[in-house]
């Protein structure tokens, strides 16, 4: 029998699936994957240096450029470390306010997520319908905050703006029509052979090996593990949010997943603009001296500040955890392990929704 000589693979840094450049680095055997290894470096941005010495109206926009397609949640979690640090209470209007914008950003990561995913295998057709789909939350977003992207929608006590009984039917409207046509493409999906044949029994990730190697968000629920920074924030408290899971432990899995949690997302802010409170939208207080770690869900996973400022609000050191550099490990070194295909390295990668860019921040 012929020996079946190792070749080694190597994907990227430029590649017409990746959104930024990474080099992923694969021994193969034929097409099956022995191990990979992922390579970084490729855009480093040393914005955590960036930050140190600035006050924190300043660091306050930084955070959100560390990652442009989840800036909500990156203002969230530094605001509320400078709350948690200062002892600033936050307004309960302004409290919901918040979750309305970081689940809107949720809906449109998500979105661009799988739109990634089926234009990786070549679905060119859902993945221009998700796109499309998604620039009606990005318009939501705009609605309430006032910009697309780079919000800078909260502050230290509250949020910057109100919404009005006007804005808040747009919003429900715009709602509607994502979870309409949602529920159409996610059932496509769901259905289509093309997809199942690209998706099922594809880049497994056992709960095991999930724990083991510390994945996070939607890659952790998707293999069966309930975990969700959202459990532990008291305004998802009042909210009776529960995490969801699927089993399959796939990439299939993977997308199905973040379909639904879009859903939920809708429902969550369905619900904060019923329950939404009278009263001001910002309580005040001052930023001081302290230390402080605070945590809060992106929609790839946990995301972490720990914070050292001093009296004045400047911010003395600054450390940052993102989600992603534990989910392209993850990938590297179990997910692509074992798969059949170069084809199918690329689509397991995407089905993780990797940012390079807060990787590399």
């Amino acid at each position: 029998m012929k020996k079946v000589v190792d070749v080694s693979i190597p994907l990227g840094p430029m590649h017409p699936s990746f959104k930024e450049p990474c080099r992923l680095k694969c021994e193969t055997a034929g097409e099956r994957v022995i191990s990979a290894e992922l390579e970084l470096g490729y855009m480093k941005k040393g914005i955590e240096r960036i930050m140190k010495g600035r006050p924190w109206q300043e660091v306050m926009f930084l955070a959100e450029r560390v990652c442009g397609i989840c800036s909500v949640i990156h203002n969230m979690v530094f605001i509320e470390a400078m709350e948690k640090i200062s002892h600033i209470d936050v307004a309960p209007r302004a409290a919901y306010l918040r979750i309305v914008a970081n689940e809107l950003d949720r809906i449109q990561s998500h979105l661009l997520a799988n739109y990634s995913f089926c234009y990786t295998i070549e679905h060119e057709t859902i993945a221009m319908y998700l796109l499309n789909i998604r620039e009606e939350a990005m318009d939501l977003l705009e609605i309430l905050t006032g910009a697309r992207v780079t919000c800078a929608f909260i502050v230290p006590g509250g949020v910057r703006y109100d919404i009005s009984d006007d804005a808040i039917a747009r919003i429900e409207g715009g709602l509607l029509r994502i979870e309409t046509e949602t529920t159409r493409y996610a059932k496509m999906f769901h259905e289509g052979p093309l997809i199942a044949l690209r998706s099922k029994g594809v880049g497994i990730l056992s709960p095991e090996e999930a724990r083991r190697a510390h994945a996070v968000g939607p890659t952790l629920r998707a293999s069966g593990i309930a975990e969700d920074a959202r459990m532990h924030h008291p305004v998802y408290q009042t909210l009776e949010f529960k995490p969801l899971t699927r089993e399959t432990c796939d990439c299939h899995a993977r997308i199905m997943l973040r379909f639904d949690e879009i859903f939920q997302s809708i429902a969550l802010i369905r619900q904060c603009l019923r329950m939404l409170p009278p009263g001001l939208i910002r309580s005040g207080g001052t930023c001081t001296r302290g230390e402080g770690t605070h945590f809060g869900e992106a929609p790839r996973g946990e995301l972490g500040y720990h914070i050292v400022s001093d009296s004045y609000g400047r911010i003395k050191e600054i450390s940052i955890q993102t989600p992603s550099i534990m989910n392209i490990e993850v990938c590297a070194h179990h997910m692509v392990v074992g798969v059949t295909s170069i084809a199918d390295v690329m689509a397991t990668y995407i089905s993780a929704d990797p940012c390079i860019s807060c990787t590399e921040r």
